[in-house]
C-alpha cells in the first residue's frame, strides 16, 4: 500500500476534511509534512491539440469569427497527424500533471481531410498513459462530414476500447462523443454522433452559449442555441456543455430539469472577452459544474487550480462570492460527475487512487488562516509536490516521474517550428 504520513488535512471530499495519514493502494511511503492533501484534480475541458499553439498573433481578445481562421490557418502550416497529436498531447497532459490535474478531457476538434482518425485518437492516448495521467479522449467534430464524423468515432472506439463500455478496465481512458457546438455542426452531427455515444454507453459533451455561439444559433436558426440542442436531442443526463456564459433563468432551469451539467472554463471566456458564466446560479438550479481551462488556442495554460482562483474572483460580478471550497469542488467531483466517473475527485472508500500532495509551509501561506481555501487564493502559480493516480506517483518533488519535461519541449519545438 501507499502511505502518505504527516499531512496537515486531508480533503476527502467537498464536506469533509481529516489529517493525519492516508493509506491507498499503490507502493511506498510520501511525506507529507506540512502539505494538505486533496483528490486529483480532473481537468473538465481542454484541446490538447492547441498547447502546440499558444499566444499565436491575432487569437487574444478577438470574436471567434476571427479566431477560429487564424487558429485553422496555424493547424494547416503545421500539419495535423498522429505525431503532431503526441507531441502535443505529452506537453498539455505533463502541464496537467504537475499542476495537479490527474485526469483531462480532451475535445479533439481538428481532423484534416483523410487523416487517419484512430492514429491521431491512439496517438493522443499512448501520450497520456505513458505519463501515467488519465484521459478522456471526446471525438469531436468542427463542421466534419456527418457521416464521416459518425464513422470515424465508431472505428476509434473499435481500436481503442473494444467491447468495454465506454472506460478501459483500468479507468485510464474513456472516450465520448462532442460536435463543437450549433454554431458549427449541423443537426445531423449532433443526431449521428448520439446514435454512437447510445450504442457503446459513451459520454457526449459541446459547447454552448458563449456569447458568440448564441449570435450564430440567431443569425443561422433563428434560436438560442438551448433551445436548438433540446429539439437535437443533447439536453439529456448524459450531455455536458461547456461555457455557458450566456444563458438565462429560463433556460437553466431546463437544463436542471434535463440533468445537464456544465463546465465553467474562465480561464478561457474572461481574455477572449465571450461572457462569464453564472456558476452560482447553475449550482442553485442544482446543475453539476465541473472546471476546464480549455484550450492553449485561448487560455495558453493547462493550470486548473490557477482558473479556480479565477473562478473565484470573477464570480461576484455575475452572481454571489463563490466559496474556495464549492470551487475546489468543482474541480474534483463536479468535473468527474460531468465525466460519469464516480470514482473519480473524492478519497472516500472506493476511490481512484488518485490524490495530491500540496506544500502549504512556505511564504505564499504564511499567515494563511485556514489552509484549506489558502490553496486556491495563496499562491496562484501553485504547483503540487507530489502526484499521484492509479495508485502510481507520477509526480515526484516537482518533477514528472515518467518523462524528463526538456524532452517533451525539444520534441514539440521540433514539430512545430
Amino acid at each position: 500500500m501507499l502511505t502518505i504520513t504527516g499531512a496537515t488535512a486531508i480533503v476527502i471530499d467537498e464536506t469533509t476534511e481529516t489529517s493525519g495519514d492516508l493509506v491507498v493502494e499503490g507502493d511506498g511511503v510520501i511525506d507529507a509534512s506540512g502539505c494538505i492533501v486533496t483528490p486529483g484534480l480532473v481537468n473538465a475541458h481542454h484541446h490538447l491539440l492547441q498547447s502546440a499553439f499558444r499566444t499565436l498573433p491575432g487569437t487574444r481578445g478577438v470574436t471567434m469569427r476571427d479566431w477560429l481562421p487564424t487558429m485553422a490557418a496555424a493547424y494547416d502550416r503545421a500539419g495535423v497527424d498522429a505525431e503532431l497529436a503526441a507531441a502535443a498531447a505529452s506537453v498539455g497532459v505533463a502541464e496537467g500533471l504537475l499542476s495537479g490535474v490527474t485526469t483531462v478531457a480532451d475535445h479533439h476538434l481538428t481532423w484534416p481531410s483523410g487523416a487517419d482518425t484512430v492514429s491521431i485518437a491512439r496517438a493522443t492516448a499512448d501520450a497520456a498513459r505513458a505519463l501515467g495521467g488519465r484521459l478522456v479522449f471526446v471525438r469531436g467534430s468542427a463542421r466534419d462530414d456527418p457521416q464521416e464524423a459518425a464513422a470515424s468515432a465508431e472505428a476509434i472506439v473499435g481500436a481503442l476500447l473494444g467491447e468495454r463500455n465506454g472506460v478501459t478496465s483500468d479507468g485510464m481512458l474513456q472516450l465520448a462523443v462532442g460536435p463543437a457546438g450549433v454554431h458549427s455542426d449541423p443537426r445531423e452531427t449532433f443526431e449521428l454522433l448520439a446514435e454512437v455515444a447510445a450504442k457503446h454507453g459513451l459520454r457526449r459533451r459541446t459547447q454552448s452559449n458563449e456569447q458568440v455561439d448564441t449570435a450564430i444559433a440567431l443569425e443561422k436558426y433563428g434560436r438560442r442555441p438551448i433551445d436548438l440542442l433540446e429539439e437535437w436531442g443533447w439536453l439529456a443526463d448524459d450531455v455536458t456543455l461547456a461555457h455557458l456564459c450566456d444563458v438565462t433563468p429560463d433556460e437553466i432551469a431546463r437544463l436542471a430539469r434535463a440533468g445537464v451539467s456544465a463546465t465553467h472554463a474562465p480561464g478561457c471566456d474572461l481574455p477572449m472577452g465571450w461572457g462569464v458564466a453564472p456558476v452560482a446560479a447553475l449550482l442553485a438550479a442544482g446543475i453539476r459544474v465541473g472546471l476546464g481551462t480549455s484550450g492553449g488556442g485561448s487560455n495558453d495554460a493547462g493550470h486548473l487550480l490557477a482558473d479556480a482562483r479565477l473562478a473565484m474572483q470573477v464570480a461576484p460580478l455575475v452572481g454571489r462570492p463563490l466559496a474556495a471550497r464549492e470551487v475546489l469542488a468543482m474541480a474534483m467531483a463536479g468535473s468527474a460527475a460531468g465525466l460519469g466517473r464516480g470514482e473519480l475527485g473524492h478519497l472516500r472508500p472506493g476511490s481512484a487512487a488518485d490524490l495530491c500532495v500540496w506544500d502549504v509551509s512556505g511564504v505564499a501561506d504564511a499567515g494563511v488562516a485556514d489552509p484549506v481555501a489558502g490553496l486556491l487564493w495563496g499562491n496562484p502559480g501553485r504547483r503540487p509536490k507530489h502526484v499521484v493516480v492509479n495508485g502510481q506517483v507520477v509526480v515526484r518533488d516537482y518533477a514528472l516521474a515518467n518523462a524528463d519535461e526538456r524532452d517533451l519541449v525539444e520534441r514539440l519545438r521540433q514539430r512545430v517550428e
